[in-house]
């Protein structure tokens, strides 16, 4: 049997392969799982191999073809340029290309750093917040961006039943994820309706639910 061409190097809990996970799924494409544990050893991404393929020594990676792609925005796009005949994740107009790329980065630019693992590494080990401290801090960042989401879409997404129309995509790819994480964070959700009708949309679908954490091979019980 020939082995996938696409091969995913990330972690079952990081949001950012998490959302490489679920636009893999959406466009339908085989791909091969290389686990990065995050934790164990003090962390697989900072071991030399890691560090080869990715000098942030940060998942997800995306190998395809000889090529070694990183950053979970860019892998997305890469995915729809290089598979034009699969589902697209970005709309084809260029006024819903900028908005869905617009909410995409909300999460992934604006929310998800500030919550990332090396972050709250940092916050406990340089600063001393415990870990009430750093959980005030997560959810603040997290409300605060979900709160403008939820206006935006109220304000300019066409009708649907996804972050832009009725077809899910880049940004359903980056919500869901982070969802996922307000929920181990505590964050309440329930100010967020619409949020969340999307994302129970989403999660109706084959490609989200076997993009899930819980659904990866390398899933621990925590």
């Amino acid at each position: 049997m020939t082995a996938p061409a696409l091969v995913l190097h990330g972690y079952w809990r990081s949001s950012a392969a998490y959302r490489v996970r679920i636009g893999l799924g959406l466009k339908g494409l085989v791909w091969q799982d290389r686990p990065v544990h995050l934790v164990r050893d003090g962390g697989e991404q900072h071991g030399a191999a890691h560090v080869a393929l990715n000098p942030q020594q940060l998942v997800p990676v995306l190998e395809h073809a000889g090529r070694v792609l990183t950053q979970s925005l860019a892998i997305l796009e890469y995915l729809d340029e290089a598979f034009p005949g699969t589902p697209a994740l970005l709309p084809a107009d260029p006024a819903g290309r900028a908005q869905v790329r617009a909410l995409a980065q909300l999460i992934a630019c604006d929310v998800h750093p500030l919550n990332n693992l090396r972050v709250m590494q940092y916050l406990g080990r340089e600063l001393a917040a415990d870990e009430a401290a750093r959980a005030r801090w997560t959810a603040h960042w997290m409300e605060e961006g979900f709160a403008a989401m939820e206006t935006l879409l109220a304000q300019r997404s066409p009708p649907g039943d996804f972050c832009h129309g009725d077809r899910p995509g880049q940004a359903d790819c980056c919500l869901v994820p982070q969802l996922y994480n307000a929920r181990r964070f505590g964050v309440d959700l329930g100010r967020y309706p619409r949020l969340l009708q999307i994302e129970q949309a989403c999660l109706a679908l084959p490609a989200f639910a076997a993009a899930a954490p819980e659904a990866q091979p390398d899933a621990v019980a925590v």
